[in-house]
């Protein structure tokens, strides 16, 4: 898609839908290519289960109540 800056003003909600639609869009200036817009790239979609925190305890035998005590216990402790 090509664009002029009045574009970018009057028109941004369609060069928004154009970067939504991963398409390059140009922007003129008087006619002369000023610069090129680029969608950012998509986050890639995963599965919670797949997160690598999930699981990192699970050999360990204390309550999750007790883990949390403990990992808090530090911040209590300078009162």
């Amino acid at each position: 898609m090509k664009a002029t800056v009045v574009d970018l003003r009057y028109k941004m909600n369609d060069v928004l839908k154009a970067l939504d639609r991963n398409e390059k869009v140009t922007v003129l200036y008087r006619g002369k290519v000023k610069g090129v817009l680029i969608p950012a790239r998509k986050k890639k979609k995963f599965k919670i289960k797949e997160h690598p925190f999930i699981g990192m305890l699970s050999d360990e035998t204390k309550s999750v109540g007790e883990t949390m005590n403990e990992l808090r216990r530090p911040r209590y402790d300078d009162i």
